[in-house]
């Protein structure tokens, strides 16, 4: 079939790449693998993706570049940037540059699956007015100390270092992170940011 979506993969760990080329392939898409973006940079000359699925860190060109070097060009694919634990400040700054979604690992496959198939659904965001209102609306119910905590979490930070900016504890933070995410109706950390993004935090 000709017709299968194509997402290509980008990760410097071979059982990695292997595995998610796998999970895709037996899900309707036609997955391309690679070892380095710059590899991927020179496939796409000749053969753009739906979708592009990167790891964040890799030697050469990591994932946070290649985002921005895809933008700078006019490349259209949504990127879905995967995370390693902890690097949450290198997620958000991916979706500032234009990822489309981040998720951590480890990850189920379902989370990638939907991932995929959100960012190569949605619109290319415009920042538009509506966009914005509608975010900053998710939003309004929020406490003071909710939006200190959501403007730490959009500022890379993890828990323990919001706790200490703020002089609350880390299990507070928690509670706050879970009030976040009920109240927003963010169903990820990843759409919690999107939504802090497009309202301007």
């Amino acid at each position: 079939m000709n017709d299968r979506p194509t997402v290509d993969i980008i990760d410097d760990d071979p059982a990695m790449r292997d595995s998610l080329a796998f999970l895709l392939d037996v899900n309707g898409f036609k997955a391309r693998a690679h070892a380095t973006a710059a590899a991927f940079l020179e496939h796409i000359r000749t053969s753009a993706p739906d979708c592009v699925v990167s790891d964040i860190r890799m030697p050469g060109m990591s994932g946070l570049d290649l985002v921005r070097k895809l933008k700078a060009d006019g490349v259209p694919c949504p990127v879905v940037a995967i995370t390693g634990h902890g690097d949450i400040a290198l997620a958000v700054e991916a979706m500032k540059a234009g990822a489309a979604d981040f998720i951590e690992k480890p990850f189920d496959d379902d989370a990638l699956l939907s991932a995929v198939r959100s960012a190569m659904a949605a619109k290319p965001s415009t920042g538009s007015d509506a966009g914005r209102d509608g975010a900053m609306a998710r939003l309004a119910d929020l406490s003071p100390r909710e939006r200190d905590v959501l403007q730490g979490l959009v500022s890379g930070k993890i828990n323990k270092v919001i706790a200490h900016d703020l002089g609350i504890s880390p299990r507070t933070v928690e509670v706050y992170r879970a009030n976040l995410m009920a109240k927003t109706g963010a169903r990820s950390m990843s759409e919690l940011m999107r939504l802090a993004l497009a309202a301007g935090l």
